[in-house]
């Protein structure tokens, strides 16, 4: 029975791309001469910071537009509210998210049992899996994906026939 797989990820080889690039303009900037930054990978989460506030939302703007650029979708990232340390030091946190969340998972799930196609959606850990009888329901069971709105980005993989 042909299926594939709705999923919520990161490409991480992607954001390590886009991270580099961000790090290499960030470093020949003019405005960013003498300034102190980093960019933080870890595992569920980015950390910015810079010597000031005003610096950390450059920072901040120069990452995400060079994570748009290689196709990383920004539904997926949560910034945290920037914290201020008695020195005058600004910090970021940004939280990748991975997987589809329990609510997430159910309401794709019943949005592709709501579309009127014969299909089965079963949520199993961080994505739903669709399958049916027909390779056409399954297509058209995507385009009805895409066209909704939720809060984290789709993506399908493992088309199976």
């Amino acid at each position: 029975m042909p299926s594939f797989d709705v999923v919520s990820e990161i490409n991480m080889a992607e954001l390590a791309n886009a991270l580099l690039m961000a790090r290499k303009e960030l470093a020949s900037r003019f405005d960013f001469k003498g300034v102190e930054w980093e960019i933080a990978e870890e595992k569920e989460k980015l950390v910015l910071s810079a010597n000031d506030n005003f610096k950390l939302d450059a920072l901040r703007e120069i990452v995400m537009g060079k994570l748009a650029k290689r196709g990383i979708p920004l539904k997926n990232l949560e910034p945290k509210d920037a914290e201020l340390s008695s020195v005058g030091r600004a910090r970021q946190e940004v939280l990748l998210k991975q997987g589809l969340s329990g609510e997430n998972a159910k309401s794709v799930s019943q949005s592709v049992r709501s579309s009127g196609l014969k299909l089965q959606a079963a949520i199993e850990g961080g994505k739903v899996r669709v399958s049916g009888k027909n390779r056409d329901d399954l297509q058209a069971a995507i385009a009805h994906l895409r066209g909704l709105d939720f809060p984290v980005s789709l993506s399908f993989n493992n088309f199976r026939d």
